[in-house]
């Protein structure tokens, strides 16, 4: 398999943190999104919508491409379920992809960096509109979570849930927004971070990354 991916792109992270837990072994492709690469002709073959991520792979003679990265999470439970990401009971289920949809419906695109691109060339604040939109979402979160948390965000087993929270909260540190006010959200993620999966699909330990890059 080959991800392409950019390495702080967290719908990218997404989609490592689920090839890691599945035990999948796949090669990353680098796509500077700071530096447009994915405006290349040739990366518009690889996905139309010139996005991260795609995960690609071979079937007999034929290449698979498959974007968006909550497709890509359904694809691999369908694909290899062995070592779920999803709980078994269906209301349970549902309520993880509820946690996840939150994330990536409603914060990621709000305050992903095309969108902070539109809103500073509108004459916004970027910055104020990011930690607004990371706050509400959140907020909405760590509500449902005191319903739905064990362990984890969905009961006592990481899911899609925590895989889209991760990293969402990664988003709200860099933009500075308060996150103790979300406890059950942080728990959470206290018990992923020694997961070794979480782990290995962070950021920092991606082969792209720099020392550091500005904000």
């Amino acid at each position: 398999m080959r991800l392409y991916a950019y390495w702080r792109s967290s719908c990218s992270w997404r989609v490592r943190i689920a090839l890691e837990h599945k035990g999948l072994a796949y090669e990353v492709r680098s796509i500077h999104l700071r530096e447009g690469e994915q405006r290349s002709d040739d990366y518009a073959g690889v996905n139309t919508l010139q996005q991260v991520p795609v995960l690609e792979w071979e079937e007999g003679a034929l290449t698979r491409r498959l974007t968006q990265s909550l497709a890509i999470l359904h694809f691999l439970e369908d694909a290899y379920p062995e070592k779920a990401l999803v709980p078994a009971d269906a209301w349970a289920r549902a309520r993880a992809w509820e946690h996840a949809e939150i994330v990536n419906a409603g914060i990621q695109p709000l305050q992903n960096f095309a969108t902070l691109l539109l809103v500073d060339s509108l004459g916004g604040d970027k910055v104020a509109h990011a930690r607004g939109v990371i706050a509400k979402g959140l907020g909405a979160m760590e509500k449902l979570a005191k319903e739905t948390a064990g362990a984890y965000l969905v009961g006592d087993r990481p899911s899609v849930a925590d895989v889209c929270l991760v990293p969402q909260l990664y988003n709200a540190r860099r933009f500075d927004v308060d996150v103790d006010a979300y406890p059950t959200l942080l728990r959470a993620e206290a018990r992923c971070a020694s997961l070794p999966a979480f782990q290995a699909a962070h950021p920092d330990r991606q082969p792209d990354a720099p020392s550091a890059e500005p904000s």
